[in-house]
């Protein structure tokens, strides 16, 4: 079985957040209702940053800063 990757642009947001909990204070934090929202099995992270007018690229920077915080 292929291993998921966060960077997937086809990764299903309810396998994300399933996979990766600890993603979902990013999600919560720019006020998304992606978590528990009937469509996340159908939307990727791509898809929810059209809708929210967030830029991908840094959206998924922030979901890899909260699998992996810079030491403080």
């Amino acid at each position: 079985m292929k291993r998921k990757r966060l960077d997937d642009p086809d990764l299903p947001l309810e396998d994300l957040m399933a996979i990766w909990p600890e993603t979902i204070p990013v999600f919560l934090r720019h006020k998304m209702l992606c978590v528990g929202c009937m469509v996340n099995p159908f939307h990727t992270v791509i898809d929810a940053c059209l809708e929210y007018g967030l830029n991908v690229d840094d959206f998924f920077d922030e979901l890899a800063e909260a699998l992996n915080p810079a030491p403080q």
